[in-house]
């Protein structure tokens, strides 16, 4: 699917793997809507892109429609990538009585966002797309979300945030069974240790990121967000993948703490 042309929104768009494949998009010819929270950081890297920003929960359908509704006058919604989500860490039991147990507010917090919020936005930028002309092969559009690698070996403490991202895996292919109706194609991408700003600065985070090179493979780093964001761009233009989870992630298996 050629980029050139087609209106694209990024949820979680600001900072991160958002910005990275939001810049890509845009380096492809793609007019860009920032889908975020974080209105500061959101219109900074809109403008920065010639894109725009749009404020987005996504727990709020209203949101979400407001966005597809700009994309939509920007010109074919033809890509939507899904990158917000909320990290967390807790362990299942604490060392005192019942009040020590995991919150399960929280919980119910961590998939509202990461898992209901990722298929809200796919749902009505999926209705959307449905309306756009056809292209080659009836193709109309292209859906990439972000899981983890922590849905595949979750540590100690991530028993939300695995299962939030699990819940992504799971609904890809059934997705992607579902909108083949409509000529939209949905992978998922699980990246593993990225460096993004969630780690911090200073010595305690450079020592953080010394442990966490232990489990990649090669090459023994964290991965990058732009490397995120062209695999999120050959996903989307690449027409014959649909319904797979594609790992990026130096071929580490994490141990469990």
């Amino acid at each position: 699917m050629d980029l050139h042309g087609v209106s694209a929104i990024v949820t979680g768009g600001a900072s991160g793997l958002g910005a990275a494949t939001a810049r890509r998009l845009a380096d492809r010819g793609a007019t860009v809507v920032i889908a975020d929270i974080s209105e500061d950081k959101g219109k900074e890297t809109a403008a920065s892109i010639d894109g725009f920003y749009a404020r987005v929960d996504v727990t709020s359908t209203e949101d979400i429609i407001a966005a597809t509704e700009l994309a939509t006058t920007l010109g074919p919604l033809r890509v939507l990538v899904n990158c917000a989500g909320l990290g967390f860490a807790g362990r299942t039991v604490g060392r005192g009585g019942y009040e020590s147990a995991h919150d399960l507010d929280t919980f119910r917090r961590i998939i509202e966002i990461n898992t209901i919020g990722t298929f809200n936005c796919i749902r009505i930028a999926a209705t959307a797309m449905a309306k756009t002309e056809p292209l080659a092969d009836g193709e109309r559009g292209a859906i990439v979300n972000t899981a983890s690698l922590a849905a595949f070996d979750g540590q100690i403490g991530q028993a939300a945030y695995a299962a939030s991202k699990g819940g992504i895996v799971g609904m890809t292919l059934p997705i992607a069974r579902d909108l083949a109706a409509i000529g939209v194609r949905v992978c998922t991408i699980a990246p593993g240790l990225i460096d993004t700003p969630i780690y911090g600065k200073g010595p305690g985070a450079e020592q953080l990121k010394d442990k966490l090179r232990r489990d990649v493979l090669f090459p023994r780093r964290l991965g990058t967000a732009d490397e995120f964001a062209t695999l999120a761009v050959e996903v989307l233009s690449n027409s014959y993948l649909n319904g797979e989870v594609v790992r990026i992630d130096g071929g580490a298996r994490l141990q469990p703490k």
